[in-house]
């Protein structure tokens, strides 16, 4: 692990509980499920998270083709357990160069996803047009999952979001014209219900995106 906890909302830093609370603290949003220092990509690490986690962690499995797991995060502490996950993978975009995908579940009001997105507010809110057909569906844990385009997100991303188990699920997609992946399809898998077959990930370079980089 790198670093030490921070906020899952602006990445500041964060106080431990102590005299005063009894939860993490950030001076800027109060109280918070702190983000752990993101896990390079190895099935150990992903292990550590699928093993701490009370929501998703979602994987599009099988992996598309030629594409690779590059780091995992998680928001929450070893009283709480995890809160919200990021998973990051990466590969050949639909029309050429390297695409990047990072898919969030959360509790409400983490602001995980959000800070991801790149966008103001801790979830989609009025940037998701529910009152309009969603944009694209995925397979998720087995049930269809409509996803809608979240507006107000950097031009260089394209970030879809909706609900699956009842929590959101985010879809974060770099460059922005690599959203055009999310039209397929894709099947998700909550790892937490994974067999011995992840044994089997590919693994790739940690992606700075989990970083807050790039």
């Amino acid at each position: 692990m790198r670093g030490e906890p921070s906020c899952p909302k602006c990445g500041g830093r964060v106080r431990a509980p102590g005299l005063f609370a009894d939860s993490w603290q950030c001076d800027v949003h109060g109280s918070v499920h702190p983000l752990q220092p993101v896990i390079p990509p190895s099935v150990e690490g992903l292990g550590v998270v699928v093993n701490r986690s009370h929501v998703p962690v979602w994987m599009p499995w099988p992996l598309p083709v030629g594409w690779l797991f590059t780091g995992v995060a998680y928001a929450g502490d070893d009283r709480s357990g995890g809160r919200a996950t990021a998973v990051a993978c990466s590969g050949p975009g639909p029309l050429g160069g390297i695409g990047e995908l990072l898919l969030v579940a959360e509790e409400l009001g983490v602001g995980l996803g959000a800070r991801y997105a790149g966008i103001d507010g801790l979830d989609p809110g009025s940037g998701m047009a529910i009152d309009k057909p969603p944009q694209v569906k995925m397979l998720a844990a087995g049930r269809p999952t409509p996803l809608w385009h979240v507006t107000g997100a950097p031009q260089d991303r394209a970030v879809f979001a909706g609900e699956a188990r009842g929590l959101w699920l985010w879809a974060i997609v770099w460059p922005e014209q690599s959203g055009l992946l999310m039209y397929d399809e894709l099947v998700l898998t909550d790892l937490r219900d994974a067999g011995a077959e992840v044994d089997l990930l590919p693994c790739g370079a940690l992606t700075p995106r989990l970083l807050g980089q790039g």
